[in-house]
This record gives C-alpha cells, structure tokens and sequence, in this order.
C-alpha cells in the first residue's frame, strides 16, 4: 500500500490521469487566450490601434485552432441587427431632430413634477 490507501499501480495512473487532465485544461485556456488576442487583433484593426507582438505570437501559438465566436465578430464589425437597434435609446434618438428630444424631456419632467407636487404637499 502507498498513497492513500492507493496501490502502487493506482497511484501511477491516478497521477497519470492528472496530468491529462491538466494538459487538456491547459490546452483550452490557451485556445481562449489565443480567440481573445484574435478578438483584440479585429478591434485593433478596427480602430487602427497599433499592433500587439504579444497577441500576435499567441495567434501564430495557437494555429488555426482559433473561432471567434459569431456574436463576437458581429460586435466586432458593427453589425447589431436593425431590431435591436431601434429598441435602443440610441436608436430612437437618431430618428428624432434635438427639438423634439428637448420638447420630450421638458415634457417629461414637468410630469414628473406634477406628479410628485400631488403626492408631497411639502412641494
């Protein structure tokens, strides 16, 4: 009997199987660093920041083992689909002129005013 009550024979593949499982771990962490170099590399290029050395040599590390995942690189290339864009406030600001935002927001607060002058008698 060796370790823990572990014969010898167990002992060995147990530590055996520890260290697959750290090689598979650290094979996945270097893929994820590697898709978020990828992904700093696309925004770099986006923005015209200047080049990462570091990211680069993850990239060349990593192969061509790298997805960026689809949600990521619409993000990346500006794409947000025209439903969202127009739920946004964002969106709903682009289609209205400064004069009828500022015609909105008076509006508004002189809602809330009223409504809080009801509720406090203080004001």
């Amino acid at each position: 009997m060796s370790h823990d009550g572990m014969s010898r024979e167990e002992y060995e593949e147990y530590q055996k199987q520890m260290v697959e499982e750290k090689m598979e771990r650290d094979a996945e962490y270097s893929t994820k660093k590697a898709e978020r170099a990828c992904l700093r590399t696309c925004l770099r290029d986006k923005y015209r920041l200047p080049k990462s050395e570091q990211d680069e040599i993850m990239i060349q590390q990593a192969g061509d083992d790298i997805d960026v995942p689809d949600e990521l690189v619409k993000m990346v290339d500006g794409e947000v689909p025209q439903e969202e864009e127009k739920e946004s406030i964002m969106g709903q600001m682009q289609n209205m002129d400064m004069e009828q935002i500022k015609e909105k927001a008076q509006a508004t607060f002189v809602e809330m005013k009223s409504k809080a002058e009801e509720k406090c008698t203080v004001m």
